[in-house]
């Protein structure tokens, strides 16, 4: 349960480092982080995969270059879903997608306690 706890934590956090960094992501509160953690995490769960399945082609065409529209998507259904995180364009999400994967990956290996 703690690395459960780590790991929203660090979601959280990336969340608000990228909307402090992308001028068009808005988030208005903490709450409002967490929560979208969580909902982050249920898109990662069962609608990306759905998403990835369907568009296998055009991600083989690009090789591999596609998965970041499909990541940018996935975040603007966070957007789309939780009350306090706004997310005006594509392009942000594009970007803010970016910036979520390098932060939260940095805040990863600099918390994890691998023994």
């Amino acid at each position: 349960m703690p690395q459960f706890l780590l790991t929203w934590i660090i979601t959280s956090a990336s969340l608000l480092i990228t909307a402090y960094l992308i001028p068009g992501i808005t988030i208005t509160s903490i709450s409002a982080a967490a929560v979208a953690a969580i909902v982050l995490g249920l898109v990662n769960a069962f609608v990306k995969p759905l998403l990835v399945l369907f568009t296998l082609p055009l991600t083989v065409l690009t090789l591999g270059l596609f998965l970041l529209v499909v990541n940018a998507i996935s975040f603007s259904i966070v957007g789309y879903f939780t009350p306090g995180v706004e997310i005006n364009s594509f392009l942000d999400a594009l970007f803010g997608s970016i910036v979520i994967s390098l932060v939260s990956g940095f805040l990863n290996q600099f918390f994890n306690d691998e023994k």
